[in-house]
């Protein structure tokens, strides 16, 4: 299959990808929003002029602020690897079925992630299960992209 038919919409796989990559990029950007949020939320503030009163502060060590940043850190450490995994993978034409689903499977999971360390916090091992479906997936992907090319 030439490398044009496989990056068309034609193709299950690559619509499949861009779907959920615009699912991920959407939820990446509501990671900004979330943080703004519990930044009002709580009234710390990053800069001075982002104060919305003299008795707000700036402060970088608000634990509710920082836990919704370190899962956006988290977020731009692992979806930008599966951006890059995902896109080689469909050049090695892989089975419909397994792409399409590991590819729900990433956005899943890191959807998972994020609700379960951002926004209703719950114990381990619930966030490590959620991380390691999405790691483990992407990394599926990039050795079979690194074998392909052998």
């Amino acid at each position: 299959m030439a490398v044009l038919d496989l990056l068309s919409f034609d193709n299950a796989v690559f619509k499949a990808y861009v779907f959920w990559s615009g699912v991920l990029v959407l939820k990446m950007l509501m990671m900004s929003l979330l943080t703004a949020m519990q930044r009002f939320k709580t009234k710390t503030f990053a800069n001075p002029e982002d104060c919305m009163s003299k008795k707000d502060k700036v402060t970088y060590d608000n634990p509710y602020v920082e836990r919704v940043r370190r899962a956006h850190l988290n977020d731009l450490e692992n979806i930008l690897p599966f951006f890059a995994a995902g896109f080689f993978y469909i050049l090695t034409n892989p089975s419909a079925f397994i792409a399409i689903n590991l590819f729900r499977a990433v956005a899943a999971a890191r959807i998972l992630h994020t609700i379960v360390y951002a926004v209703v916090v719950i114990p381990q091992p619930a966030r490590a299960l959620s991380f390691f479906v999405a790691f483990l997936a992407t990394g599926y992907m990039a050795l079979q992209v690194v074998l392909y090319a052998l």
